[in-house]
């Protein structure tokens, strides 16, 4: 058995550090106070080729695997969660495309994602479906040769800036089998009917834009339904979460990582009662306690990232990993602030960024809650 990255791998991690310890702190803090999406850190990840390595490179990309993707994600995250995830999820819901998709959609819409010159997101959640996304009510019905989409959604990432989206649709109404009820389809934003509205004041990760969508009447051709037959969007969308939450994984472990250099740092250097705290006993343990909890979340989602990569996917290790990184980001976090004392409540320490940022990483693309669920049913089954 194995446990060494490639030398390919190991290059493409050391890259990605070197550009995040070189840019990301010029624009961090500044981001998250003001809410904004470091567009000039996006072209350049892109023209340096980190952005999709995914994607195969008849469509632009590096045609690399999700773990190097994965790789990247936790670099950039490592230096700061909000730049980290807001660069890396520039691409969110091209794996639609990129496993399902027809040929002339993926030379349409991938390659300008790595060359910087289109952002995407994917529109699943809704005011009244979230973990259960066989409730989304959005509705696209077949008109003539086209689609007119009507419904609103909600937390989707990219919704403001995005040059199109893959929509999660119904288009099958009368079907009985709840998982065969829904499409995805390709949305262009400067359709008419398409809205959205930006959502402020988040908690953390908040270089990352969020939005509110609202579509009216919004008219897209049939050619923009993905796959060849409608009723599949729900299989997809559960392909794609076996490779997005890897990537969700690597971004808490990235962000645990960080705050965990950071504690040793300060531990280090913080002298009480005449010496470093470092060698107290008890924040040594906090510090052992934590890089235990970060290299075994690392280990779980290097595996199911490698799986993947050869062909063997399994969504109870997949959930194992997305699950635990995110309870490992939080646990982490919190340890590191509380090293800290004081002065880790402070903004310009990084920490307190760090611990907002670290609480989505048990929401998004799943809650821990559905992780857990999904790990169940798949040791014992549906009973």
């Amino acid at each position: 058995m194995d446990f060494e990255l490639t030398n390919e791998q190991k290059d493409v991690q050391k890259a990605a550090r070197e550009f995040a310890e070189g840019t990301f702190p010029e624009v961090a803090e500044e981001c998250d106070i003001n809410e904004t999406f470091p567009r000039k850190l996006w072209k350049k990840a892109c023209e340096l080729g980190f952005i999709g390595v995914f994607i195969d490179e008849p469509y632009g990309g590096a045609g690399l695997g999700f773990l190097d993707n994965a790789l990247i994600a936790e670099e950039f995250c490592r230096m700061d969660g909000g730049c980290g995830c807001s660069i890396m999820l520039t691409t969110l819901g091209s794996e639609f495309i990129l496993l399902f998709g027809r040929e002339e959609q993926k030379k349409k819409y991938l390659p300008g994602l790595t060359r910087g010159e289109a952002i995407m997101g994917m529109g699943i959640t809704e005011p009244d479906a979230g973990s259960d996304v066989s409730s989304v009510a959005t509705v696209a019905k077949r008109i003539g040769n086209h689609y007119v989409i009507n419904g609103n959604k909600i937390f989707i990432t990219n919704g403001n800036i995005a040059d199109f989206l893959v929509v999660f649709c119904v288009t099958n109404e009368d079907e009985k089998n709840k998982s065969k009820r829904h499409s995805a389809i390709i949305v262009e934003t400067n359709r008419k009917g398409f809205e959205a509205s930006k959502l402020k004041r988040k908690m953390g990760i908040r270089a990352s834009e969020t939005a509110e969508l609202s579509f009216a009447d919004v008219e897209v051709p049939l050619e923009n339904l993905i796959g060849e037959v409608e009723g599949n969007g729900f299989e997809q969308l559960m392909g794609v979460f076996n490779r997005t939450r890897i990537t969700t994984s690597a971004q808490a472990i990235g962000i645990a990582q960080g705050v965990l250099e950071k504690a040793i740092a300060y531990a280090k250097q913080r002298k009480q009662f005449g010496r470093s705290i470092g060698t107290f006993q008890g924040i040594q343990f906090k510090l052992a306690e934590m890089a235990t909890f970060v290299e075994a979340a690392r280990g779980l989602y290097y595996k199911a990232g490698w799986m993947v990569d050869h062909g063997k996917i399994d969504p109870k290790l997949i959930s194992m990993a997305k699950w635990f990184a995110g309870e490992v980001a939080v646990k982490v976090t919190d340890e590191a602030l509380q090293v800290h004392g004081g002065y880790g409540y402070l903004g310009e320490y990084g920490i307190e960024r760090s611990y907002r940022d670290a609480k989505l990483m048990e929401i998004v693309e799943g809650t821990k809650e559905i992780e857990k669920v999904i790990i169940a049913r798949e040791l014992i089954g549906r009973i």
